[in-house]
């Protein structure tokens, strides 16, 4: 058969086996280095980031923040009169006090309260509540450090009343606090309950250490890259979370990919050099492509105005690629160093005595699920297709709203204040709508114009006009909920009322309104990016026209029960006491496009694990269903093990008190579960099952391009395309698989 050579060692190669402590030390200082540069990097980032900045409900936002700061208040302290009631003689000074005393301080302004305008809508309807409304100046660090040096001298008792603080910039500070609290608090369960994951994986406690070293590298580092980030962008605190998950995720699985195969070699004969090198040039490139196809979907949430959907993509891309670079440079370094020393401290000798290798052969049990699956292919795909499918259905009832302080546990000082406004205050609190109106116009036209909004059906009131300098605003109080459907159809009436003047509308229904429609026309480039880079990766990985189809469709498919259980259960309520949050009958917007990101990176790293496996080996024997039986073979378990860790991360980080991280953490753990054990365990294999030998069919022009250019883990060789050899002898399986099958992982 006619070979492509290729160099047995690279450049690459030649410089991590040269220079190994060299390159150990150069990366503890560049680690050491990243310590300091991200110190305190969450004291920088930020709890917003929902909002498309370039809406028309932010632009509104803005100019009425500028000019009509009592209208836009985002600290509220509550007053609870008790018994007495807030209109009591002594209550009522003391709230006074408390006004005055808010209004002199620095960086508050537009002070507003019950007892100084009267307004209804600020007094509860039992009379033993009132609030006080103000607005804390400058941005969101800003404002936080404000609230932060104000609110001990205003929250508790005072006389007559007791006060509570909350308000929007009392709920986006609470859960930075809380988030940070929980991240670390699941960093502290991840990392011991990974490293026993690992020992039980690897049995050897040296190799145990080696993927939380890498791990540990990744996280370090990209705290630093979203450190120096903070500098000229907004950076949201939400990509903390996915910083941990995926530092320790993917440096996992790249880990164990490569420690696997410096094993497995070691075990063949090879010497340490040569076994590092093979390392490096079979699962050195399978990580490296994975990397990229993960890095990829990641990067796609780019293209989307909202700074925590970006946030996400810096985070991501960072992680991903140190992840990958620690696994090929500090990897084989410490691999050249330790050697067979690798397999030292082997802790199974203390729970059995069977002596290491007795038993059945490394991955028997998944030769024997392939063969199950494939006898029976058109059964386990349907099945498998039907399930996942009905799973996913549940998402067809999603309905999107807004993130708020039921975002915080119910005990969270800032939710108890905006629950109690939600249960005991009239009208829709936070529902309103505002309209700013710009340009000169006259009295009679602002009332004209006033007039007309209040005519529109599902508007209940219509209060102002409040001028100021050529602006003027108008509050709109709709029928609906706060961000219903009904109010939200109630913006675009607005929006197309003719005015004499400029109009521009916001408020929560109208922010949800603009962020829909933002996502909805960038999301067609995201997933275009998504779907045409990975195409072309995963040909370049296999040759194959059908192939990157395939991984496209089964990875989307392995989604499906993850935004089912997303609306089951956080939408619709189903388990809220198990898992201690509130539901609000709604999906954060942004949050299914990051979930869908993430995972079908995670699924795609996976999918390149048993690809570059089973391509090796139909390279090798040209036997196509030898060739999946072998891959799943040697990468079940690995994959199986990579996704239970990851699992096991994803829940530390689900175990947050903050509704949209757990969601976003067991979600995607699920997410992990359902691809490594059903879509890669039983619809890959029966899949290719079905499409035979057509699976690696390619048009001659693309089968020359990928000859030259593709990414192959084939070793020294790769060959050239032509006739498939006669498949192997009975028996000749064993003879193909068990003669390299000597490893200890993954079985």
């Amino acid at each position: 058969m006619p070979e492509v050579n290729r160099p047995a060692e690279g450049r690459w190669t030649r410089l991590v086996t040269a220079r190994p402590r060299l390159s150990l030390l150069v990366a503890l200082v560049l680690t050491a280095l990243a310590v300091l540069a991200g110190g305190g990097v969450g004291d920088r980032l930020a709890a917003g980031g929902w909002e498309a900045p370039d809406a028309e409900s932010a632009y509104a936002t803005k100019v009425l923040e500028r000019e009509f700061p009592a209208s836009q208040p985002n600290l509220l302290l509550l007053i609870d009169a008790g018994r007495a009631g807030v209109d009591d003689p002594a209550v009522a000074a003391e709230a006074r006090r408390l006004g005055e005393r808010l209004g002199a301080e620095e960086g508050v302004t537009g002070v507003g309260s019950y007892w100084a305008t009267g307004a209804p809508a600020l007094r509860s309807k039992d009379g033993s509540q009132a609030l006080i409304a103000a607005r804390i100046e400058g941005d969101e660090k800003t404002a936080a450090e404000v609230l932060t040096r104000i609110s001990p001298a205003y929250r508790g008792t005072h006389g007559p009343v007791r006060v509570t603080v909350g308000g929007p910039v009392a709920v986006q500070h609470e859960m930075e606090t809380v988030i940070q609290e929980d991240l670390l608090r699941a960093e502290l369960i991840a990392l011991p309950v990974t490293l026993l994951l690992l020992v039980m994986v690897f049995g050897s406690a040296v190799a145990a250490l080696l993927p939380l070293a890498v791990g540990i590298v990744a996280i370090l580092g990209t705290n630093a890259v979203l450190r120096v980030l903070t500098e000229f962008t907004d950076v949201s605190v939400f990509a903390l979370n996915l910083t941990t998950a995926l530092g320790l995720g993917l440096a996992i699985d790249y880990a164990l990919f490569v420690v696997r195969r410096f094993r497995e070699e070691v075990a063949d004969g090879a010497d340490t050099r040569t076994a590092v090198a093979v390392t490096l040039r079979t699962a050195g490139r399978t990580v490296l492509f994975s990397a990229l196809t993960v890095a990829v979907s990641l990067a796609a949430m780019l293209v989307f105005p909202q700074y925590f959907l970006r946030s996400f993509a810096y985070a991501g891309i960072a992680v991903v690629l140190l992840a990958a670079a620690a696994a090929l440079v500090l990897l084989p370094a410490a691999l050249m160093l330790l050697g067979d020393r690798v397999n030292a401290f082997d802790l199974r000798r203390l729970f059995t005595r069977r002596a290491p290798g007795a038993g059945s052969e490394p991955g028997a049990g998944w030769a024997r699920t392939a063969d199950l699956v494939m006898r029976h292919a058109p059964l386990f795909a349907v099945a498998t297709v039907t399930g996942l499918v009905l799973l996913g259905l549940p998402f067809l009832g999603v309905t999107f709203g807004t993130a708020d302080d039921r975002q915080l546990p119910r005990g969270a000082e800032s939710h108890v204040v905006q629950q109690h406004i939600r249960d005991g205050f009239p009208g829709s609190p936070g529902g309103g709508l505002e309209v700013l109106a710009e340009g000169p116009a006259t009295p009679a036209q602002y009332a004209e114009y006033r007039d007309r909004l209040a005519a529109v059906p599902g508007v209940v009131r219509v209060d102002g006009p409040v001028t100021s300098q050529g602006h003027a605003v108008f509050s709109v109080l709709p029928e609906g909920e706060a961000v219903d459907q009904e109010t939200q159809d109630l913006v675009g009436e607005l929006r197309a009322l003719e005015a004499p003047f400029g109009t521009s509308v916001t408020g929560a229904a109208a922010v949800l309104v603009d962020t829909k429609n933002a996502l909805a026309d960038r999301l067609p480039w995201a997933g275009a990016i998504i779907a045409v880079v990975t195409l072309l990766l995963v040909f370049l990985l296999t040759g194959s026209v059908l192939i990157p189809l395939q991984a496209v469709v089964l990875n989307a498919l392995s989604l499906t029960a993850m935004f089912g259980a997303v609306v089951w259960v956080f939408q619709e309520g189903n388990l809220s006491g198990l898992l201690s949050f509130t539901a609000t009958g709604a999906i954060e917007t942004t949050l299914p496009v990051l979930m869908f990101c993430v995972a079908f990176g995670l699924s795609m790293d996976y999918g390149v694990f048993l690809l570059s496996r089973i391509k090796e080996e139909y390279d090798a024997t040209g036997d196509h269903e030898h060739a999946v039986r072998f891959g799943l073979r040697r990468t079940g378990g690995l994959i199986t093990a990579a996704a239970v860790i990851l699992a096991v991360v994803m829940v530390a980080i689900g175990a947050s008190r903050v509704t949209n991280i757990k969601m976003l953490g067991l979600g995607i753990a699920l997410a992990v579960v359902m691809d490594a054990m059903v879509v890669r365990s039983l619809l890959v294999p029966s899949v290719m099952k079905l499409t035979g030998r057509a699976t690696w069919w390619a048009p001659g022009p693309l089968r020359r391009f990928h000859a030259r250019f593709g990414i192959s883990e084939a070793g020294d060789s790769i060959p050239a395309p032509g006739p498939a050899p006669d498949p192997p002898a009975k028996g000749g399986e064993a003879g193909a698989s068990d003669r390299r099958d000597t490893s200890r992982v993954g079985g």
